[in-house]
Formats: C-alpha cells, structure tokens, sequence
C-alpha cells in the first residue's frame, strides 16, 4: 500500500490521515514498527527511485503467485518476511485494510495489473477487420456512375493534379484556373450540357463529376461549379435557343469564363429584393444595366476578380418607369485580353477563411448598355413593341419557377460536402487506428480508437456519412425525374438535404480535428483545408436556417392541404387514428421496453422518427394557428416560431434519410455488406434518437430507463463497427494522392 501512495510521487492530507487511521487499528504491529510506518508517511522520509523500484521487484515476484488484491499481496509478502511463519490477523486489521483500500480508491483489479510481468490486454478484440468486401461496398455506393467516378479519380490523380506550395493567392488561383482548363479539355465542364454544344446531357454525371472532384480542392469543386454550373447552367436554364448557340461551346471548354451574379451586398437570400436595376431602352433596343448605391454591388461573385468575361445577371426590369420584377440578362466584363468594360467596376474580395483558390469579387455597373438579345428569355422577354410579355401570368410563379430551375445547387453542394466529411474521416480513422496512446498500468500503449470515447467521437460521424450517401443518391434522383407538380416539394426536399449535410460537415470536419490532436492542426494533414473551405457551404446556395425554415413552410402547406381535403368524416378517422397510434406507441410496455431486439429494430426506428416528425408538425400548426388568432399577421407568427420551424425542417430529413438508409438495405444483396450497413443504420438512428432524447421523455414517448438503455446500445454499436471502420472508410474509394495526409498514408 506505501508503494501504491508514493508511486504517485506524494501523499495526500486525507490519504495521510486514512493511512495513520489504519495503523492504529493493526494490533499485530508493535510500536516500534508502526513508529517507522508512521514516518514513511513523512515527506522528507520519501523513497528514492532505487528504493521503489526495489519495492516493486518485490512485489511482483509475489505476484507471480497470481494474488490480486493489495491486502492478498502484503499477507504474501509477511509470509516472506517471517521465513513462512503464520501471523495472526484478526477480523478487525483485515476489515480496517479493506477500508482503508477502499478509501484510497484502490482497485484490488486494477491494482493487480499493476504487477503484471507482460499485461494481457483486450485489444486484439479492437483490432480492424471486416466481415465485407470492400470492392463490393465501394460498387454499391458508386452505384451505375462507377465508370465515370473511375475516370474522375484517374484524372485527379495524376501527377499534374499534385498539390502544390502556393506563393500567394494568385498562384493559387491560376493553379485553380489550370486545373479547370484541363477538366474543360476532357469534357467534364460540358458534361450536362445538350449533345450539340459539345455535352452528353447527363445532369447525373455533372453531380458525379462535383461530388468525386470534391476528394481533390474544393477550391477547383467551386470554379467548376460556377463556371460549368452556375454560369452555363443559368445560360442553358434561362435562355432560349439563341443563347444556348451564342455561348455554350465556348463555356463548355472554358474560352468563355463567366459569372454568376445574384447576391447583392444589402440582399443575401432575399433575391426579390435585389435593386440592380435593367432599364429597358425601346427606341436603341438595348438595357442600361445600373447599380443605384455601393450596397446594392454584387458581392462574393466566383470569377469575378480575374477570369470572368461575362456574368448572368440579375436585376429588376424597369419599362417605362414600371418594375417587372427580377429577371436576368447577360452582361460583358472583360474583354478577352482581360480589358474590364467600359461602365463596370470590379473589386477583388481579398483572402477569404477559404477557398482562395477561387477569386471572387464585387461588381458595379454604371449606366452598361447591352443589347435586347441579352436578356435570358425562356420565362419572360420584352416584345417587339417594347413590351412585357411572360407565358406565366403570375409574377410570383414566375419568379419562383425561374429560381426553381437553379435549384440543382443544392444538390452539388450537399454532394460536395459530404465528399469532404469522407476525407476527414478517412484521415482521421486511418490515423486514430494507429495512434498509441497511454494504455493499462503495467500493459503495451493501445490505439486510441480503441478508447470508447474517441469510438463514440467517431463511429456515428461515420454511420451518418452512409445515411447521407443514399439519401442524397435518392434527392438527386427524384430532382432529375421530378415533375411539375412535384417541383415545390422537391425544391424543399434539396434545401433541406443541403443544409442537413453541410450543418454534417462543418460539426464533423471540427470533430475530426480535435481527435487528431496537434497532427490536425498540421496543414500537411489537409483537415484544415477541409475545414476551411468547407465552411462557407452552409451559407452557398442559401443560408441553411433560413432553408430549414423554407422547408418548413412547405411541410405546413402539405399538413394544412391533407387537412383542407379531408371530410367530417375522413377527419373523425384521422383524429381516431392518431390517438390509436399515440395509445399504441406510448404504451407502458413500449415506452419502458429496454430489450435489444426492440431497440435495434427498424420498425422502432421509423416509427420514433415518424412520430416526431408529425408530432413537431402538429404543434408548429397549432402554434402559427394562435399566433394569428391573437392578433398577428403571417409575418409575425412566424418570426416568433422560428426556433420551431428549423426543428419541422430537421425531424423531416432525418426521417427521409432514415427511410432512404433502411430501403438500400432493403435491397442490398451481399449479405457482408447487408450485415454492416444494417449495424450503420441502426447506429445512424439511435444516436439521431439519443441526440433527441429530451424532447422523447418531454412527450413520455420513451422513459429514463430507455434512454439509457439507448446510450448503451450506442455505445456498443459504436465498439462494433470501430472494428470495420478502416475498410468502411477504404470503401469510400479516396484516391491516395488526394488524401495526402502523411497520418494517413498506408504502411
């Protein structure tokens, strides 16, 4: 026990006390004996460094004889001492040893690791492995773009594509420059435009080209997408057939850099408000493109600063002093030669957090003539008598079909971000699998991903990238195939899946950080880069709050329909129905039920995130509802809601995400395969359930003994998919030259 208390360098006042306390107790010492423990407790008695190792020697060859606990070792070591002459201890010594172990907080297990000669450890039941193969995991998630994700990856990697040491941003944005020149060469920029300008009208291929570009610069992802997306999609989206001959060859291979200009300095996501103003001159026919104020430039526009020549406009349509709403018009801004337009002022946005490799800046115009032909007419164009004229009578409609067209942003950025969060968490699990760090008292150090804390920082990260995949493989589908009546819920389904996925990112990108340690903190280990220009995705494409409110307010449209459409009738069923479901899962048995077959169970799952969600869709009714009662407009009711509204959005996504996970599983055929997205998908659930846990006991859908029967089940999955976790990140096929993380790279 002195060996114990003087190995941690000191002894305490209470471990002093507690130590003088029992020696008064022992009768079978004498006087003279406990005098000389008595100033073993004495600071200047301390025990040098030969003196206690010459203890611990002692100690473990008594320990040789397999006794575990302190006072089981010291009655050895008296036996020793007493050439094998029993001593008598009575009942009291051996219950005041025992509670004098107990008060300094010995551990008879612990401490007979201690004295181990090799400790044998559980860590070959840590180790990786895999129950799947990994080619097999990786076909599922590429999925029928295999081939062209094969490609993009066969590019990225080649020694062109190396990273280089930037001297200042301008090197790197003319690497970034270089690098979409040579993908232009190939034919990934044209990729989704028509056949006749050079494409393969492959929209799904486009995404693909984005989200596999996105293990490489996510600087070069951005130029791509403005250049090739934005810009020569708002051309071929917004334009009619003259636009579409007049520009898209030239964009496609990147001979005609241009820009996408919405964003104004006084309006971010609010784009109606926008007051670049397009008067429309009948007599020459040609606009006067016109920035009434600073505040009203267009700001944070990709190309702008060195490479764009032209840019997609938006501004509002004045005729005769009469405003038309928001339309777009094509606007020159360089010369080739790099000349800037007559009436146009470009200002250089400066060093961003990230993505510096993209040169975005600030646009004024000042009284720009162009001609009649530059305005993008595919919805609204001024006629020959100098008219408005629009196929789409509602301006509300109009303007919200026009923006609906460019919604496929919100599908690219989600893609790229979760590329992003995979490269992450590739590094940092492959670095986490080899790390040795501290490690039982008398045992080898272990990886620190067999601790079961950096397993739970880690292992639902991981499970949710999964859900993420699929569920954004399903957006992407119903986007390309949706119909008209489809498009609104569609438009939300994107904005809520981009602002889940990027909100992922950005928590997970951090989280992957601070589990490296300082090696994260290396630029050499590409997390900050990751982090950094990963960053500003969750205000692209809209600010994710103000997206997850959109989606909202679409989900109480379709909740505020069902009800418009349903009869006394149907009404009295419905009202039935949901106090039968609510009797049914809020049952004593269910809402106690710890077993765990019931909470891996995907029927559980669903029916948790369902209820949820239209719980949380009821009470936002109900609460707007009130609101508007007591006096408030639209406006009001919901701007006091909004907490509430983010929330209708959230439980929405995680229930498609969830349903989308559970349906690929559903249809996997490899029962290796099967088998671990299963245990990824039960994960992904639980912890997203864990994550809510409150607001289940607040609805006494679940009691305290679940919930902690559900932090448990956690816990345990996260041990068991820790084992696969290196061949699940393996699966995500990251080509080794864009990893680049020395922590990272294979053995």
């Amino acid at each position: 026990m002195y060996y114990l208390l003087w190995a941690d360098l000191t002894v305490t006042p209470s471990e002093m006390k507690v130590m003088k306390k029992l020696l008064e107790r022992q009768k079978w010492l004498s006087k003279e004996e406990k005098k000389f423990l008595l100033d073993k407790l004495n600071l200047s008695e301390f025990p040098g460094p030969n003196e206690l190792k010459a203890w611990r020697k002692e100690i473990k060859n008594v320990k040789k004889n397999g006794y575990r606990s302190p006072i089981d070792l010291g009655i050895e070591l008296v036996k020793q001492h007493t050439n094998g002459q029993p001593i008598s201890f009575d009942g009291e010594s051996i219950q005041s040893l025992q509670e004098a172990e107990s008060e300094l907080g010995l551990l008879s297990r612990e401490v007979g690791y201690l004295f181990e000669q090799e400790h044998s450890t559980i860590t070959s039941r840590y180790e990786a492995r895999s129950v799947f193969g990994v080619e097999s995991m990786q076909s599922i998630l590429d999925g029928n773009q295999a081939g062209l994700i094969k490609k993009i990856k066969e590019t990225i990697s080649d020694q062109s594509f190396a990273y280089p040491e930037y001297e200042s941003i301008k090197a790197q944005r003319e690497q970034v420059f270089a690098w979409s020149k040579a993908l232009a060469e190939q034919g990934f920029g044209s990729w989704a435009f028509p056949k006749a300008y050079g494409g393969k009208e492959d929209m799904e291929g486009y995404f693909t080209i984005m989200e596999a570009l996105s293990y490489h610069d996510l600087s070069l992802v951005i130029k791509f997408g403005v250049q090739f997306g934005l810009w020569g999609m708002s051309i071929y989206f917004l334009g009619t057939e003259k636009h579409h001959q007049k520009y898209l060859k030239d964009i496609g291979t990147l001979e005609l850099p241009g820009c996408f200009a919405m964003t104004e300095t006084n309006h971010g996501s609010n784009v109606r408000g926008l007051e670049t103003t397009a008067t429309y001159n009948h007599q020459d026919q040609t606009f006067t493109i016109n920035t009434p104020h600073k505040l009203a430039r267009k700001e944070y526009i990709g190309n702008a600063a060195m490479h764009g020549q032209m840019a997609t406009v938006f501004a509002k349509l004045m005729i005769d002093g009469e405003d038309f709403g928001v339309n777009t018009f094509v606007v020159p801004l360089r010369s080739k030669s790099g000349e800037i337009v007559k009436g146009v002022s470009i200002e250089d946005c400066g060093r961003k957090m990230g993505l510096n490799g993209v040169d975005n800046g600030l646009i004024g115009f000042n009284e720009v003539l162009i001609p009649k032909e530059n305005m993008l007419d595919r919805f609204a164009k001024v006629n020959d008598a100098g008219e408005f004229e629009s196929s789409i009578s509602s301006d509300n409609k109009r303007f919200f079909t026009m923006l609906g067209t460019l919604v496929g942003g919100r599908i690219g950025i989600p893609r790229s971000a979760l590329s992003a969060a995979k490269s992450g968490l590739t590094i940092t699990i492959r670095y986490s699998n080899e790390r040795m760090q501290f490690g039982p008292e008398g045992g080898k150090e272990v990886p620190i991903l067999n601790y079961r804390m950096h397993q739970r920082r880690l292992m639902p990260p991981l499970a949710k990238s999964y859900a993420l995949h699929f569920a954004l493989k399903y957006v992407t589908e119903r986007f390309l195939n949706k119909t008209e009546e489809e498009a609104k819920e569609i438009e939300a389904l994107a904005a809520g899946i981009k602002a889940y996925t990027t909100w992922f990112t950005t928590a997970t990108l951090q989280e992957c950080r601070e589990a490296c340690g300082g090696k994260g903190y290396l630029s050499e280990n590409r997390i900050d880069d990751l982090k950094n220009d990963s960053e500003i995705y969750t205000t692209f494409e809209g600010d994710n709050t103000v997206l997850m409110q959109l989606v909202a307010k679409s989900r109480l449209s379709e909740f505020k329909e069902e009800f418009s459409d349903m009869n006394i009738f149907t009404m009295f069923n419905y009202v039935v129905s949901q106090a039968r479901t609510s009797v049914t899962e809020k049952n004593p048995i269910i809402v106690r039920s710890t077993d765990e077959e019931h909470l891996l169970d995907f029927d559980f799952h669903m029916k948790a995130f369902t209820f949820r969600e239209r719980e949380i869709v009821a009470s936002s009714a109900k609460r707007l509802k009130r609101h508007i009662d007591e006096g408030m407009d639209s406006f009001d009711a919901f701007n006091v809601s909004q907490h509430h509204l983010v929330n209708v959005g959230l439980a929405y996504i995680e229930r498609v995400v969830l349903e989308q996970f559970q349906l690929q599983i559903n249809n996997t055929k490899d029962e290796g395969c099967k088998k671990v997205l299963t245990q990824l998908c039960q994960l992904y659930a639980l912890h997203t359930i864990e994550q809510n846990k409150g607001w289940y006991l607040e609805q006494g859908y679940m009691e305290g003994v679940k919930t902690k029967a559900i932090r448990k089940t956690v816990n345990q999955l996260c041990w068991e998919i820790r084992q696969e976790s290196i061949a699940l990140t393996d699966a995500f096929g990251i080509p080794e030259s864009c990893l680049a993380a020395p922590i990272a790279m294979r053995k």
